[in-house]
């Protein structure tokens, strides 16, 4: 249930079905059904206008009114268009629709205590413009609940982009599965609780459709989750490194530290300057401190082959000292996470940055939409893509490298295009250090031999799962202790016995 489909998907999930036997109308009654019971447990919803557009999803709308004015309720239907000009399963609908239409355009709202916004679903192709972008806009104005069909009018449901206006919903009623849109930015905020209906669409599709983005959830990485074996033991879950600035910045690689040895890293240690070495070692008795001057020293403590995984950016600070240590870190028998500084210090040479993550047996980068900005200066190619989901493509194919795009709708993208979108970050987690926590975890995660992508994708749910544990007004220095009860949820979930 986690794949998320794009509209041109969907829209092949639906012929494949229709190919497969199920009548076209049949799936659009058992749609409408599905947004008419979301209309009818609202409460006290008594007076109901749905708004219908020229296409499938008017049709949705047409179904629902018929269904729901047989359960009683006062209905009025109102029309985007002529209703002679609707064809297919929409024009079969409004034949059986007795009652009355009205326009659309010159619906009014003041007897109206629920709308169902039926007018375009996810496979708008064009910003709305001219008469539907102000019958959008007025319904918007009106200041009654909404329910959207399929997602609100005026969204895209590929890129969560507003394409000329819409209206703020407080449920959105989709079939089969939710499509990018109900998750990337404006269009999660707008979509208020999104209900997935079942109509009848063959969960088999998806094998021909072959989806390449996904919810972030355990279903999409847990069966590349690593967990403790009782034959285990401290280098068996592996060694990270984590690259700290001076004193005056060696908080952002603690948080980093702690974060890789909660996430089950079974040793870490932090590689710092000399004037640093006091406050490390002082700070955290789980962790290891080791002095390192500069890059050659860190490449001499790299020798010995149990370092795993490697994080290098968070307070480095940046320049070319920052980007000799990423090189220092990245060699076939390890694993680099590139974050904060380290980003900063490629900043228009993304190139270089690929070359150097090429040498490393897997890459994950963790930039916020600040750093991939300055990362990606100039290179249109990536920051000019349609949707965040694009760009975090662009950029993993671009670096040959996972990426990790930041925000509450973290994308994390691998270079063959496959992508997960998180859900479940609180609005809380935006916090000073939080990102440095979150590279700690997918250091973690890597230095137990967890695939990139996986790792980079269990990290963001884990960072959003450990930030709902430790609830609101939590600090960053909070989050690798909350994840101690996300494990104990979560490993059980995935088949551990305690064994």
């Amino acid at each position: 249930m986690n794949a998320l489909l794009d509209p041109r998907e969907m829209a092949e999930a639906d012929a494949r079905a229709i190919e497969g036997g199920i009548a076209g109308l049949t799936l659009m009654e058992r749609a409408g059904t599905a947004v008419a019971d979301a209309a009818a447990r609202r409460p006290y919803p008594t007076r109901i206008a749905i708004l219908c557009g020229p296409g499938n999803n008017g049709g949705d709308g047409l179904v629902a009114a018929r269904i729901l004015a047989q359960r009683g309720f006062r209905v009025r239907v109102a029309l985007l268009g002529a209703r002679d000009a609707l064809i297919g399963d929409a024009a079969a609908a409004a034949r059986r629709w007795t009652g009355p239409v009205e326009s659309a355009e010159t619906l009014t709202y003041e007897t109206v205590d629920l709308i169902v916004d039926a007018l375009f679903g996810a496979g708008l192709a064009r910003d709305l413009e001219g008469v539907p972008r102000a019958v959008v806009e007025r319904m918007a104005a009106s200041g009654r609940p909404i329910i959207a069909v399929d997602l609100p009018s005026g969204l895209d449901g590929a890129t969560g982009k507003v394409r000329g206006a819409a209206a703020q919903a407080v449920e959105t009623v989709t079939f089969f599965r939710r499509k990018p849109g109900h998750l990337l930015l404006p269009g999660r905020a707008l979509c208020g609780r999104v209900r997935v209906a079942d109509i009848g669409i063959p969960a088999s599709v998806l094998d021909a459709i072959a989806p390449t983005c996904a919810v972030n959830d355990p279903g999409a990485w847990g069966s590349a989750f690593v967990l403790p074996a009782a034959a285990g033991h401290k280098y068996s879950r592996g060694h990270a490194l984590v690259a700290s600035g001076g004193a005056w910045t060696a908080g952002a690689a603690r948080l980093a530290a702690r974060g890789a040895l909660r996430a089950g890293a079974g040793l870490v240690t932090i590689a710092c300057p000399p004037d640093a070495l006091a406050v490390h070692a002082a700070s955290y008795a789980a962790l290891m401190a080791r002095p390192v001057g500069d890059a050659a020293e860190l490449g001499r403590l790299l020798e010995d082959p149990r370092f795993t995984a490697a994080l290098v950016g968070p307070g480095l600070g940046a320049g070319p000292q920052a980007q000799a240590m990423l090189a220092a870190c990245a060699g076939p028998e390890r694993s680099v996470v590139a974050d904060a500084d380290a980003l900063t210090s490629f900043a228009g040479d993304a190139a270089a940055l690929a070359a150097v993550l090429s040498r490393a047996r897997g890459a994950v980068v963790t930039p916020h939409e600040g750093e991939f900005a300055r990362l990606f200066a100039g290179d249109d190619s990536v920051l000019g893509a349609p949707s965040k989901l694009a760009r975090a493509r662009a950029a993993a194919a671009r670096l040959g490298a996972v990426v990790v795009l930041k925000g509450a709708d973290t994308v994390v993208a691998e270079p063959g295009g496959h992508a997960t979108i998180a859900e479940n970050a609180p609005a809380f987690l935006a916090t000073a250090g939080a990102g440095d926590v979150l590279a700690g975890f997918v250091c973690g995660l890597l230095a137990q031999a967890m695939p990139p992508f996986a790792a980079a994708s269990a990290a963001v749910w884990l960072h959003g799962e450990a930030a709902r544990e430790a609830g609101p007004g939590l600090i960053a220095d909070d989050l690798p202790e909350a994840l101690r009860p996300v494990y104990a949820r979560l490993f059980p979930s995935l088949g551990w016995t305690g064994a």
